[in-house]
């Protein structure tokens, strides 16, 4: 890309992220059949790609929130006609919508029991996609995808969202955040690589955040 597309996107990402004057934030008012979900449509439609690609038995969330997202993605294993999805978070939220294909597990995502239990008593060989979207310090990360990156499949993913922050280019002033995490990580595990091919929309929140596992 020309720094001058790069100006352009990067601009225009600024202002998707943090929202026109007075409006607020995109991703604050985006929703999934009524369900706040926090995510650019065009890296959901990605997901849509990867899912059909990949045809999983498992997506693991960390960071539910409120259900959005673990929705659109039970949604999409309907139409695939397999999948179940286990969705964590800290926190409880009694209006988060219910689906047969979800199971949401309360705890930290940078706890190895929680780790294990989300994969407790499921089938060795079946195939998994991470999908990393909780507290998105450098260092929860980094201990994220320490713990999720084993068991991620093969030519499967390992998603790390919001790797947009500081500065890459919105909210300048977070600091180091998921992209760092995810740079000392892809530094000691050559069994992961970016798919920047995930990146073709643009705009995505996840810039260099889609972790194939290549071996």
């Amino acid at each position: 890309m020309r720094p001058d597309e790069r100006a352009i996107v990067d601009a225009f990402h600024r202002l998707y992220y943090d929202g026109p004057e007075g409006a607020g934030r995109v991703h604050h008012r985006t929703r999934w059949m009524g369900v706040p979900c926090l995510k650019t449509p065009l890296d959901l439609w990605i997901y849509q790609e990867i899912l059909f690609e990949v045809r999983p038995d498992l997506v693991v969330e960390t960071g539910t929130h409120l259900g959005g997202s673990a929705l659109f993605l039970a949604h999409m294993l309907d139409l695939l006609g397999r999948g179940e999805i286990v969705s964590i978070d800290v926190l409880e939220a009694p209006e988060r919508p219910a689906h047969p294909r979800i199971r949401y597990v309360r705890g930290s995502s940078a706890d190895e029991a929680v780790v294990r239990g989300a994969v407790a008593g499921r089938p060795k060989g079946e195939t998994r996609l991470v999908i990393l979207d909780s507290d998105h310090s450098r260092d929860h990360v980094l201990r994220e995808l320490e713990l999720f990156g084993p068991h991620v499949s093969p030519g499967s993913y390992l998603i790390v969202e919001d790797s947009n922050v500081n500065g890459h280019p919105v909210l300048p002033e977070h600091g180091p955040g998921p992209s760092e995490a995810v740079l000392e990580f892809l530094g000691g595990h050559p069994d992961f690589a970016m798919d920047r091919s995930r990146e073709k929309f643009l705009l995505t929140y996840n810039p260099g955040g889609y972790l194939k596992r290549i071996r």
